[in-house]
């Protein structure tokens, strides 16, 4: 009698380190590790099976994703608040990307417009190119590419996304863009994986057959 049971332990030990994270995320939202490991937290309580019958279990599988991922966007929905905040923007932008693009592109605007280091604006770009929508990533890309002043990772991005976006001379004008880049190490290190992303890009429109020669 008196002993904690393994679950209640485990339970007391995740609202420990759940507050503990949200004292971090206090100070800093954009914290990255405390982010996801809250993230982390808050989806595998929402999939926590709630019942042990049987009957009912596949349909609580089917519902897990689901459950998971509205955890995490109440999670974000409620640090997004903080004037501050862009790293809960980048997941909300990554949950609707797919159902409501409009919606997920005005999220990364407004957690580009809180980051001036272009962390915000790289990481959506890379949303925006994973989820198949290479020209909304150039939309959103060249409106807010500041090149002297952000992440050298926004023009890397952006040569990707034209190229995806079968639109190799653009992908080759951002490039000579990223020259001006005032860290001539880091835009020396990825020249030579954009060069060859753009000359395997051009080799693959000339041996299209109907391509112009």
């Amino acid at each position: 009698m008196g002993t904690r049971r393994p679950t209640e332990t485990r339970r007391f030990g995740d609202t420990v380190h759940e507050d503990a994270l949200r004292a971090m995320l206090h100070d800093d939202p954009n914290d990255a590790r405390a982010f996801d490991a809250l993230a982390d937290l808050v989806r595998r309580r929402a999939v926590e099976p709630s019942t042990e019958d049987p009957l009912t279990a596949p349909e609580e599988e089917v519902h897990r994703q689901e459950a998971a991922d509205l955890a995490v966007w109440s999670l974000a929905e409620e640090l997004a608040g903080h004037p501050k905040a862009w790293r809960p923007l980048l997941e909300l932008g990554r949950l609707s990307v797919v159902e409501d693009p409009e919606g997920a592109s005005r999220r990364f605007a407004t957690a580009t417009e809180r980051d001036r280091t272009g962390g915000a604006l790289a990481e959506s770009l890379q949303i925006l190119r994973d989820a198949g929508m290479p020209v909304e990533a150039l939309g959103l890309g060249i409106g807010h590419w500041r090149v002297r002043e952000q992440t050298i990772e926004v023009g890397r991005q952006l040569v990707l996304a034209a190229i995806e976006a079968d639109r190799v001379f653009e992908a080759r004008q951002h490039l000579a863009t990223l020259e001006e880049h005032p860290d001539a190490d880091s835009v020396a290190s990825v020249r030579p994986e954009l060069t060859a992303a753009i000359e395997a890009a051009e080799g693959a429109d000339v041996t299209t057959p109907g391509s112009p020669g």
